[in-house]
């Protein structure tokens, strides 16, 4: 029996101008090939670890926490109610026409009480600073973040432009004005 797993190809390029073929690669993934978007990653420090997924069809990236850094410890303690960033030691280029999604990892959240107080925070494509997760602790016990802790994920998901336009009315619905709870429970 054979294993298999999610290959993706790290790219890297001397120059910081992306050319039109820097935006998407054909990666291997179990049971054949497919189009993937590039997400280009500028290393900030050595010691970070970059996004990976954890499973071949896992939708998120992991994140890890990069301690100490700037002034982080090598160990942070979040307590009841805290909110903490915590930084990556990367920043990205994410393509137009996407953005990079920031949500709460389901076992820090659900086992811990860990959880983003902006979730899903969103990371867009024209930023260019390093990444910091905000982490909140929702739990009654102090929980403790070190290096290399994976810490939320990341997806990189379409986004949809709009033009605004003004107007008069809006066409009738069945729902119309009902608002907050109005569908039920």
């Amino acid at each position: 029996m054979s294993s298999t797993t999610t290959t993706a190809t790290t790219h890297r390029s001397s120059t910081n101008l992306p050319n039109p073929t820097d935006f998407t690669a054909e990666i291997k993934v179990p049971g054949g090939r497919v189009s993937a978007t590039i997400l280009r990653i500028k290393v900030l420090d050595d010691r970070a670890l970059l996004p990976q997924y954890k499973s071949a069809h896992a939708a998120g990236l992991d994140l890890a926490a990069c301690l100490p850094r700037h002034d982080m410890p090598k160990s942070v303690t979040i307590e009841p109610g805290e909110i903490v960033k915590i930084p990556l030691g990367f920043a990205v280029a994410i393509p137009f026409g996407y953005e990079g999604q920031i949500r709460p990892r389901s076992g820090l959240a659900t086992n811990h009480g860990i959880s983003l107080p902006n979730a899903p925070g969103t990371i867009d494509p024209d930023y260019r600073g390093e990444l910091f997760i905000a982490l909140i602790n929702l739990s009654q016990k102090a929980f403790t973040i070190n290096h290399t802790d994976r810490i939320a994920q990341m997806i990189i998901a379409p986004i949809a432009h709009t033009t605004i336009c003004v107007v008069d009315q809006l066409d009738h619905t069945t729902r119309g004005t009902n608002g907050f709870g109005s569908t039920g429970i």
